[in-house]
């Protein structure tokens, strides 16, 4: 039965891709089941043709394809809502996350004693240019002030959580940014721990700090009206 998926989603990584499988297999071989679902974005490059050499050579490795390119968020949402795992651990695809937090992340699920929690990978040496750690420092500012939700890096793409509490969430294009949000909304609990941060592999961002900043303004007040409209309690049944 496998315990864990990791869900990586991927836009044009194809020369990112076999160097980051290797680093989850390294650091997952040998200390749970695991399985690897990529989800392929849309992408233009070769990455179609390097997840298909991988799901030949791999027997726990998988990959999903969309016709079109329709967002970090969906894509995350095609991998968890394919996944066989229980849990989930989300890495962005190009390799700036370390798959060796995950042992790490998955040992704090363990001490919390698993159930409606989210741990949050937080990236206290972050290793992007200058410009786009200082738009992101303002964001989070911003966000905790106006959605209370304690956690001090949203955007860092490693996180582990429950697959069932997550396809609880109510879904909207830019909703990975404001998981923890959302987890909390439904009575979870979230927990940062600092990870690794690496320089991109190969490549270039797929996003732009304007970019960022213009879809995340409406979100942030969707997700506030959100929290305003009331959390879901948490349902206990008398044995």
């Amino acid at each position: 039965m496998i315990e864990l998926s990791v869900v990586v989603p991927v836009l044009n990584e194809a020369d990112n891709i076999p160097a980051l499988v290797q680093e989850i297999r390294t650091a997952l071989e040998g200390r749970l089941a695991y399985e690897i679902v990529y989800v392929n974005d849309g992408s233009t490059d070769r990455t179609p043709e390097v997840l298909a050499g991988l799901c030949r050579d791999l027997p726990n490795f998988r990959a999903l394809h969309h016709d079109k390119r329709s967002g970090q968020s969906a894509a995350v949402r095609s991998g968890v809502k394919a996944a066989h795992g229980a849990w989930i651990a989300t890495l962005d695809g190009d390799g700036q996350n370390d798959p060796a937090d995950i042992p790490k992340l998955w040992a704090k699920m363990q001490d919390l004693g698993g159930g409606a929690v989210m741990i949050a990978g937080w990236r206290t040496q972050r290793k992007d240019v200058w410009s786009k750690r200082i738009a992101s420092r303002l964001a989070n500012r911003i966000r905790v002030a106006l959605l209370r939700d304690e956690t001090p890096d949203t955007g860092c793409g490693i996180k582990l959580f429950p697959r069932a509490e997550f396809l609880e969430f109510p879904y909207f294009n830019h909703y990975h940014r404001y998981l923890a949000a959302l987890m909390k909304r439904q009575g979870g609990k979230v927990v940062s721990v600092p990870v690794n941060h690496r320089p991109r592999g190969a490549g270039k961002s797929n996003y732009g700090n304007l970019d960022r900043a213009l879809v995340g303004i409406s979100d942030l007040f969707g997700v506030a009206w959100l929290q305003r409209r009331g959390s879901i309690p948490r349902v206990r049944e008398e044995a």
